[in-house]
């Protein structure tokens, strides 16, 4: 087959979460234990970090790689879902896994797959950690698809785990409270082997201790420890940080190539993670830390985080797609100056749409849209539902359509933001260039 031959097998024959919801999600380690010993267990020959929770766990899994990457070591990085291409998914240094490699993989392993009928995430991790092992990384970086416990890159045993904000996502597959939802993360903590967790959280912060308690692991909240204060935005380049440590000034100026806000509830974990990499006998300097920060997109890819790719007007597109997420990059949109907000909205269809509506801004002109997947909530239908609790606007269909509306609609001192669903981002062009 070639490459877009097996892209469209595997969609066509496994089921895959991003693109169907619910029916692609199978719970339960079984499947992926069964593929990883039938390729002689590659999990087991690297080591890696596991990062985990609702808000948070992919940046935070980028700049764990950047700044390992900028250290010297050679670096797996799986995480999901993709924007763009299949290949995205699995890097080492941040080279985007081959085409030829999948379409060989998949069709020496056809077989197998026959007989285990993994979903499609399940061969995913298969591949990614077959993948890391082939290329002998001294270091993988691997976050988790959904929840912890069950999912199927917790056949891993860590160096550390590490946990992100726990917000209100998947609530049908992971629970309906957030001590609950912090059950299903705090899954991917192991026997023995320290975990952080990136904030403070009152709510389910007992989860967590106890879960540590239970495993006899180190655990470390990391924003007792650090602290990551604004000093300034260069140009929308990057975003100047004082780093706190214990209460004391640590790191100054440091520059961060997420421009993001939120991307300081997301700094201590990652400096605490880093820490314990030290300790367990990672060379990581002050000067790699500050590469790997600053240059986190170059070094591994990572797109659709608070990325501006338009001036006259400021066009920003991101992946914030759940309530906490929304929240945040709703209240920077806030503060950034500007005569009127259009938002190009697209969402999925088993979202809660209430809560989203009820967080949007009733001044702002909306432009609905649809990405193309299945799972994809039509323009009209979102319209709808929005036009009935007063936000002004109308259904274009696709994402382009919409994008470019908004953009033909504002004037040089407004603001354009595009997102509501990672697979809305995933469609915008200007990401690539």
């Amino acid at each position: 087959m070639t490459y877009p031959e097996t892209l469209a097998w595997l969609y066509a024959q496994l089921p895959m979460y991003q693109r169907v919801g619910a029916a692609g999600f199978k719970k339960g380690l079984g499947n992926t234990e069964a593929l990883a010993a039938a390729l002689g267990h590659p999990e087991t020959k690297f080591r890696s970090v596991h990062v985990a929770g609702t808000n948070g766990k992919g940046s935070s899994s980028h700049l764990l790689a950047a700044v390992l990457q900028s250290a010297g070591y050679k670096v797996g990085l799986y995480t999901s879902p993709h924007l763009r291409e299949f290949t995205e998914r699995i890097r080492v240094n941040g080279q985007e896994l081959a085409p030829a490699y999948l379409v060989r993989w998949v069709a020496e392993h056809q077989p197998l797959f026959a007989d285990i009928q993994p979903s499609f995430f399940e061969m995913c991790v298969a591949l990614a950690f077959d993948y890391f092992a082939a290329e002998q990384v001294d270091v993988a970086v691997v976050e988790v698809g959904l929840g912890g416990r069950l999912d199927s890159t917790n056949i891993i045993t860590p160096l550390l785990s590490l946990i992100t904000n726990i917000s209100y996502d998947h609530q049908a597959m992971l629970g309906n409270t957030l001590p609950e939802i912090a059950g299903e993360k705090a899954g991917i903590i192991k026997p023995g082997r320290p975990v952080v967790v990136s904030q403070t959280q009152p709510e389910v912060a007992a989860v967590f201790e106890a879960k540590a308690r239970q495993e006899g692991s180190p655990l470390l909240f990391a924003d007792t420890r650090y602290e990551a204060r604004p000093a300034a935005v260069e140009a929308g380049i990057w975003q100047i940080l004082d780093i706190w440590r214990a209460g004391q000034p640590w790191l100054a100026h440091v520059e961060l190539g997420l421009l993001g806000d939120y991307q300081r509830l997301n700094l201590p974990g990652v400096l605490a993670a880093l820490d314990e990499l030290r300790a367990q006998g990672f060379t990581i300097p002050e000067s790699a830390l500050r590469q790997g920060l600053r240059e986190v997109t170059r070094l591994t890819g990572l797109r659709g985080r608070w990325s501006i790719i338009g001036q006259h007007p400021l066009v920003v597109a991101d992946t914030g797609h759940n309530e906490a997420g929304l929240q945040l990059v709703l209240a920077q949109l806030a503060r950034v100056p500007h005569q009127h907000l259009h938002l190009v909205i697209g969402v999925v269809n088993d979202k809660d749409i209430a809560k989203v509506l009820g967080l949007l801004p009733r001044t702002a002109t909306y432009y609905f849209c649809q990405a193309a997947i299945p799972r994809a909530l039509p323009a009209a239908e979102l319209a709808a539902q929005a036009a009935a609790v007063g936000l002004r606007g109308e259904a274009y269909g696709p994402v382009a359509t919409a994008v470019a509306a908004a953009r033909a609609a504002a004037g040089p001192e407004d603001v354009v933001f595009i997102g509501g669903s990672t697979f809305v981002v995933a469609e915008v062009a200007e990401l690539y260039q």
